[in-house]
């Protein structure tokens, strides 16, 4: 069976009273006491978790978008063309977003990333006395739990800063109230939980397609590596480069992945068998794709097809409803090279254009062709491709800078973004490339290294992470030319400029009404 089926369960509350219908078991739900009794237990505890929080995130609303959208469309970068009923997409766009106006969505994030925190909590705890369970699962599936948990909080603190740090089961009344814990402690539960899934945790050393589609300890390296290069940015601007590149570095040095290289012809690279061009094809990419988000048709269908195109082409197509939902604007593809950079040409990360069957062809505004699945747009309407969340070319990213700001721009570092680059400027050899890179400073390396994460993880939605870590703004020119400014004061593609709040989403309103021990983000009213 080649995908895992996530199997989400409800412990219900038993309530006290002298009631017999109030204290009467629902038989559609399992109580606490009865939960945790037996293997099968523990494995759909942790099974839920591959459904809910963080990765829940990932889902895809035609209208709407991808909820991990909202950061692309903060950076002005991308336009959603149903923004005019998102409005969602407009307050981003505009920094216009406040406690109030964004309260149901933003609430939405806040409510389900504590979802999956409390159900990996609860794994957490009990999986260790769950009778029959060997200590080399439990350890394995504590691992899956903690990694997780991990993740959710790692997107909490990213989207609000200090959030509540809740690592028990909510089992009583008791503390309900939670304030907010400094961005530091936060952090210390991430790096914790990550070590432990990375290091003690059993998780093999493989691919997750080797461990049906389980997460592996390469998943949690990559995370840990990530989180490592996020702290060393704003606004901890802790020092952990060094053990980013170490994380990083483990991952390469095991040699389970690798850039997925393109399909020749003749000695030439084949634009239509190239290595994005295989990835749009493929379920996923084993050897490149580290962690992903798994779809089936019929029992988890991706939507992400119906962002491949405008909603001018619907009529010609299998779905009902197309929406350019994560339109590139003008300014996001300048910062491609259009003479050297083949993602940048028709039909590799982009495309405007579509042959019909009679030869004629349909033109529209530029939208994601990486998204596009010929038999789900054509036909079916149905797509079972996942989706990359944790890819080996953010792990060779994340090295190259981490190396270069630790160790200096070594010859290592430049390999590792000598073979992003030179994938992408296909008309250049990966010799020509280094010796572009060499010379380099330092800042200059790393610079270059910014350029390549705007570029090739644009479809990982890392784009406003970015922003917040460095501070720094990519301004795109033509023919690929990119610099960087303060974030603070710099105007958006839309005309909106920002300001310190806008480094952080404001606290839902609906939450600072439920608790009492929240203090709102700085610089948001209401």
């Amino acid at each position: 069976m080649k995908k895992l089926i996530a199997i989400i369960f409800t412990a219900g509350l038993l309530a006290t009273s002298c009631s017999e219908f109030l204290t009467e078991v629902p038989k559609d739900e399992i109580a606490p006491d009865q939960f945790f009794k037996n293997p099968d237990h523990a494995y759909n505890s942790v099974n839920a978790l591959y459904r809910s929080g963080v990765p829940s995130l990932f889902g895809a609303s035609v209208y709407g978008g991808s909820r991990l959208m909202i950061g692309p469309y903060m950076s002005g970068l991308v336009d959603n063309d149903y923004k005019g009923q998102e409005i969602h997409v407009q307050h981003a766009q505009q920094l216009t977003l406040n406690s109030v106006n964004m309260s149901g969505y933003l609430g939405n994030f806040w409510r389900d990333m504590y979802l999956g925190i409390s159900r990996a909590n609860n794994a957490i705890k009990y999986i260790p006395a769950t009778p029959g369970l060997v200590e080399t699962e439990a350890n394995k599936l504590l691992a899956e739990a903690r990694f997780f948990r991990a993740m959710n909080y790692y997107y909490l603190v990213r989207y609000f800063g200090g959030v509540p740090l809740i690592t028990e089961p909510y089992e009583s009344l008791d503390n309900l109230y939670v304030p907010r814990s400094p961005v530091a402690d936060i952090y210390g539960l991430i790096v914790a939980d990550l070590t432990f899934a990375a290091g003690e945790g059993n998780l093999p050393s493989t691919t997750m397609g080797s461990n049906g589609n389980r997460i592996t300890q390469g998943a949690a390296q990559a995370l840990l590596a990530e989180v490592y290069l996020t702290m060393s940015g704003y606004p901890l601007q802790a020092n952990h480069y060094a053990d980013a590149a170490q994380e990083a570095r483990a991952i390469i040095n095991d040699g389970n992945y690798s850039l997925t290289q393109h399909g020749r012809s003749g000695g030439a690279v084949d634009p239509a068998n190239s290595a994005y061009n295989k990835a749009r094809l493929a379920d996923n990419l084993q050897n490149e794709h580290i962690y992903y988000y798994e779809y089936s048709v019929g029992i988890s269908n991706s939507g992400y097809t119906q962002y491949a195109f405008p909603v001018s082409m619907a009529p010609e197509l299998a779905y009902a409803i197309f929406n350019n939902a994560y339109r590139p604007t003008a300014g996001l593809l300048r910062a491609y090279d259009a003479g050297e950079d083949l993602r940048i040409q028709e039909k590799q990360y982009f495309h405007s254009s579509l042959t019909r069957e009679n030869g004629t062809v349909a033109n529209f505004d530029t939208a994601p062709h990486i998204w596009f699945d010929e038999e789900a747009s054509l036909e079916t309407a149905t797509s079972g491709k996942d989706l990359p969340i944790l890819t080996y070319a953010n792990v060779l990213l994340i090295a190259a800078e981490a190396i270069a700001r630790s160790e200096g721009v070594t010859a290592e570092a430049v390999d590792y973004l000598a073979e992003i680059r030179a994938r992408a400027y296909w008309k250049q050899t990966e010799a020509e490339v280094k010796a572009q890179l060499s010379g380099l400073s330092p800042e200059q390396f790393v610079e270059e290294v910014w350029k390549e994460r705007l570029r090739e993880l644009l479809f990982e939605f890392q784009v406003w992470f970015d922003i917040q870590r460095t501070r720094q703004y990519p301004v795109t020119a033509s023919n690929g030319q990119i610099s960087f400014v303060d974030v603070i004061g710099h105007q958006n593609s839309f005309g909106a400029t920002y300001t310190e709040n806008h480094l952080l989403f404001p606290l839902p309103d609906d939450e600072l009404q439920r608790n009492p021990a929240l203090e709102p983000n700085p610089g948001y009213t209401n």
